[in-house]
Order: C-alpha cells, then structure tokens, then sequence
C-alpha cells in the first residue's frame, strides 16, 4: 500500500507540474497580446471571409512556412532595406507581409518619425506580427487586414509599397495597381519582388499562369502611368543566397511618370 500511494504521489506531481507549464505558456501568451494593444498595435479578428487570391493556404501553415531560419536567410533583409533606401519618416506598406520578416526591420529603419503598415489577408498572420512587434519594442507599425483584390489602404498616404513573392498571387493585377497607385503620395514607388519564371523552385511551388515576368509587371505599370526606377540582382545567380532553398528573384522599383 506505501508503494501505491508513493506512485500516485508522483503521478499527481507529474500532472500538476503540464497543468503549470500548459497556464503558464496561455498566461504569457495573453500578457503578449495585451502588450500589443496597449502599445497601439492592431490586432485582426479571429476569423474572416475566403480571400479573392490565388493561394488560399490558411495563415497557420504560412506561419510555418515563412519563418524557416534557411528562408530568413535567403531574405537578404538588411541588403533589400538598403536598396529600397529607406530613411527616418518614411510611410511604407509591406503587403502581403506574413510573418512580418520585412515589416518589423522596415519600422526600425523609418523609425521615429516613421510608419509601416505590415497589410495581409490572414488575421492569424496579422496578430502574429503584432505580437513580435511588440516583444521587439517597435511601436511605429500597424497592421492592415485587406482583401484579394483591395489591399485596404489609406489614400495619399504611402512613400513606398513594397511586395515579396506576392504580387503574383493577385487576381486582377492591373485592377490592383490601379488602386495601389491612389495610395502612394506624389513620388512615391512600388518594389516588386518575384520568382524567375523559370527557376525550377518556382516551378514546383506555382503553375504557369501564376507566375509572372517582368515584361508583364512593366506592362501593367505603364498601365498606371508607372515607370521603371531601378533594378537589383541580389537574388540572382550568385546572389541568391545557397541553401536557403529559395528560387532565384527580380527586384524592380517603379514611380509615376511625371505629367
């Protein structure tokens, strides 16, 4: 009878002790979201409507997906900010935004004076961002839920509208740029990122119709009224980060044509 009652003892212990670490894991997780709040971060609602977008993978599995520490790698972040140029006081929109990757080094690099609207159709993806915001002290961010086919933006606002491997994934890329374009402040640009068309990577992950080139994106942009600014290599050929199990990227800047 001593043997059983020590063996329940410990079972007892080893239960009460998940039971701590399963609270104490919700407790800090809510002080983490209740931080964002307080520090004037947005956080999306729970669920919402089926977005009008060409990849409907729920925001959990991309939360997964984009933070694997050989893609952040292949991110070349700090080279991406300095050829975007980014200065103190600086309005940008990183769309598409995911996991935040961007978002948060964009917010330090136009800190204080400036803003960055880290914009996705996922709210778990929102609320993710905001938490990691919050851990790392950036108070200058804000989160935008948009849709498919309206990214959900104030008008006149932007300095830069920035897109990683997004752009693609949009219906009616034209109609989307036309709205974009009433986003931007005069002079502002838009920075595409994208997949090689023909990049075996790029292959695997997206059929034909949903990759684009660049002659396709310069047509659409002249739609606008756009016109090409710059171009950066630093995802191509040896650029291209190895390892990172990245396809390799073009990266082209546009503004208004002036009148």
């Amino acid at each position: 009878m001593h043997n059983i009652s020590n063996s329940m003892s410990a079972c007892y212990a080893r239960i009460g002790h998940s039971l701590f670490r399963y609270y104490r894991l919700r407790i800090f997780m809510i002080i983490g979201i209740a931080g964002t709040l307080l520090a004037g971060g947005s956080l999306a609602a729970a669920e919402s409507e089926p977005a009008n977008t060409r990849d409907l993978t729920p925001g959990e599995t991309w939360i997964e997906r984009l933070e694997r520490p050989d893609r952040i790698k292949g991110l070349r972040i700090d080279d991406v900010v300095d050829c975007l140029g980014l200065k103190p006081g600086d309005v940008v929109a990183d769309i598409g935004a995911g996991a935040g990757a961007f978002s948060i080094p964009f917010a330090k690099a136009v800190a204080p004076t400036g803003m960055v609207l880290a914009q996705d159709i996922w709210p778990v993806l929102l609320d993710y961002i905001a938490v990691k915001a919050n851990q790392e002290q950036v108070s200058n961010l804000r989160t935008v839920l948009g849709k498919g086919d309206d990214p959900g933006l104030p008008r006149n606002h932007l300095d830069l509208i920035f897109f990683h491997d997004v752009f693609h994934n949009v219906v009616d890329r034209q109609g989307y740029l036309e709205i974009l374009a009433t986003s931007l402040k005069p002079g502002g640009q838009i920075a595409i990122v994208e997949q090689e068309y023909d990049d075996p990577i790029a292959q695997k992950w997206d059929i034909p119709e949903d990759r684009i080139t660049p002659e396709q994106v310069a047509e659409w942009m002249s739609g606008v009224d756009f016109e090409l600014i710059n171009t950066f290599d630093i995802f191509q050929g040896e650029n291209n980060p190895a390892g990172a199990r990245m396809p390799e990227r073009w990266f082209v800047v546009y503004g208004r044509q002036p009148d």
